[in-house]
């Protein structure tokens, strides 16, 4: 496992979404054609955003939510559309700038302030629900712990998020991923393993008024990832 600490993991994250990935992330969360790998991602990106988007209320009006690493804004969308106000945050600037540009008028009632930053140095005011998809997974559990604990203070009802689960087949596409050439290759993905994360979360002081409620595993060929609900009580 990689023992990046969390600021050379983000300077990693940001680089790679900002410059090395950008076009191919952006052509991943369009609908243009993509490889045969790339659609099962794609698939399950989709799969996993609809099963977080589902357990939060259908209807949001009135209520403040974060989008922690909204990438190109498809949750953002989703969620205003629902008439929440979103606050959507990433670290890349370029992925912020084409979620601007392809919301247009696609927020109906509700509200879209997209913001470059880091989701663990906020300063925001107060959420009633917090998402976080994909965007734990390249950090060392403690410091993926870390940043659910910091945002967890400023949020009243519900964070839904994801990890990396820590399998088998998710360690066998970790050794396939570097094969690829160095310039080529996402930062490190951090499994952890569901029952240690259950517990940590039982046992942190910071999440003593916490209740891990839903999960639900996707797996979509090249795309594994596991969400989870924690609710305040």
């Amino acid at each position: 496992m990689s023992t990046a600490n969390y600021e050379q993991r983000r300077a990693q994250i940001e680089h790679y979404f900002d410059r090395t990935a950008a076009d191919t992330w952006a052509k991943l969360t369009s609908d243009v054609p993509v490889s045969g790998i790339r659609r099962t991602v794609r698939a399950g990106r989709d799969a996993m955003r609809e099963t977080l988007a589902g357990w939060l209320p259908e209807d949001l009006s009135g209520r403040r939510v974060l989008d922690a690493g909204c990438g190109t804004g498809a949750m953002a969308v989703e969620l205003a559309q629902r008439g929440a106000e979103v606050v959507a945050i990433d670290l890349s600037p370029t992925l912020v700038d084409l979620a601007r540009e392809r919301i247009g008028e696609e927020t109906g009632s509700g509200s879209i302030e997209f913001l470059v930053g880091d989701m663990r140095h906020l300063d925001l005011g107060a959420f009633d629900h917090i998402v976080a998809m994909d965007s734990l997974i390249h950090y060392a559990p403690r410091d993926g712990l870390q940043t659910l604990a910091t945002m967890a203070a400023d949020v009243s009802r519900s964070i839904v998020f994801t990890f990396a689960p820590k399998t088998p087949l998710l360690a066998l596409m970790h050794r396939v991923g570097q094969l690829f050439p160095r310039g080529d290759r996402s930062p490190a993905i951090e499994p952890i393993g569901v029952n240690y994360l259950r517990r940590a979360l039982q046992t942190m002081g910071d999440f003593n008024d916490w209740t891990v409620s839903r999960d639900c595993r996707i797996n979509s060929g090249f795309y594994i990832s596991h969400g989870l609900e924690i609710v305040r009580q």
